[in-house]
């Protein structure tokens, strides 16, 4: 009876343990990062083969031709009608861009307004002398009775200096009543006249615009003008020293 009662246990070659979450998990982990090793092996031999087959072996090519090939070469592409003419032409532009580069930066002073970024930039002999803000057409629109308007811009363009005052007085015209609300005077108009609104200096480019000064310095650097270009005390009697009748204005 004992002997019957007594457990089974099997020979040790016979037990076998079963294998835990755990194990399992980890022999799936290794796994998983074997493949992606080998993956990216046989990736970068792929690229490898790539850059060998584009680049390398035609560079290899190229310096294994004799460079006195290469120089023959280049001494028949030059020879050629085509690229005779393409030379000429290019020469040619570069002839004319630098005659109408000289035009434009003659030696004497002149001005370069940029109305996007309101600064303007003054040159003498060629060499930037100053820059700084100044203020520009604000593109504003003042409508009159009937079909009379204004559009505030500054023309640009290729201009000339074609007067310089000293101690300058503001003749209003027609829309500086209109934008205050006012009747129009008669031209003549004692009205018309304001003095100590144009600062030190005026420079008259045509068409009634003007480089002058302003009370409004809090304002430059904006488009805030009727059309005229404002400046500060200092840059204006820099400008008005160094620009003479003639001058040129270049105004983008």
């Amino acid at each position: 009876m004992e002997e019957d009662l007594q457990t089974f246990v099997p020979p040790d070659d016979e037990i076998v343990e079963k294998p835990d979450q755990k194990s399992i998990t980890e022999r799936r982990i290794k796994s998983l990062i074997r493949r992606a090793v080998v993956a990216s092996v046989a990736a970068l031999a792929v690229l490898f083969l790539l850059s060998l087959i584009l680049y390398i072996v035609p560079v290899l090519q190229e310096l294994a031709t004799p460079q006195g090939n290469r120089k023959i070469a280049s001494e028949v592409i030059r020879e050629e009608s085509e690229y005779k003419r393409q030379i000429n032409l290019l020469k040619a532009e570069i002839q004319n861009l630098s005659r109408r580069y000289n035009s434009f930066t003659s030696g004497q002073s002149y001005l370069v307004i940029n109305t996007t970024d309101n600064r303007f930039f003054l040159y003498r002999n060629k060499k930037l002398i100053r820059e700084g803000f100044c203020s520009s057409g604000s593109y504003t629109v003042l409508q009159a009775e009937g079909e009379k308007k204004w559009i505030f811009k500054t023309p640009k363009g290729k201009y000339r200096i074609l007067g310089k005052t000293v101690s300058p007085v503001w003749r209003k015209p027609d829309w500086a009543f209109v934008e205050e609300g006012l009747p129009i005077p008669p031209a003549n108009h004692p009205s018309r006249w304001e003095y100590g609104v144009l600062g030190d200096y005026a420079l008259s480019i045509g068409d009634g615009y003007l480089i002058h000064g302003t009370i409004y310095k809090r304002f430059l650097g904006m488009p805030v003008t009727h059309g005229c270009i404002r400046l500060n005390d200092e840059d204006l009697e820099s400008i008005y020293k160094n620009l003479s009748v003639g001058s040129k204005v270049y105004i983008f």
